[in-house]
């Protein structure tokens, strides 16, 4: 027995509800895809301004590593001229070392 033309518009109505579904979808998956791209860039622009940072920070603590030990030595020479001072007159032996 052939489709009537009431079997044939349900068919047809039922595809294209499908069809809609299917775009619907596929559209809702694309602007997902989109949010997580401009996501992922702002992750990758916040890393490389930390990475930024982070050698600047390194670079100074270096500088002040180097100037602490610049003082360390000094401290220990003025010590050493103070006790060395202090024994021409008398009033403190020298220590070795």
């Amino acid at each position: 027995m052939a489709p009537t033309l009431d079997e044939a518009m349900k068919r047809l109505d039922r595809a294209l509800g499908l069809l809609e579904a299917a775009v619907s979808r596929r559209l809702e998956a694309e602007r997902r895809r989109g949010g997580l791209e401009t996501e992922l860039q702002l992750m990758q622009d916040d890393r490389a301004r930390l990475a930024v940072e982070l050698d600047g920070a390194l670079t100074r603590l270096h500088r002040f590593e180097a100037a602490a030990d610049d003082v360390g030595r000094r401290v220990r020479h003025a010590i050493g001229a103070v006790e060395a001072v202090l024994a021409r007159a008398g009033q403190l032996e020298p220590e070795e070392g």
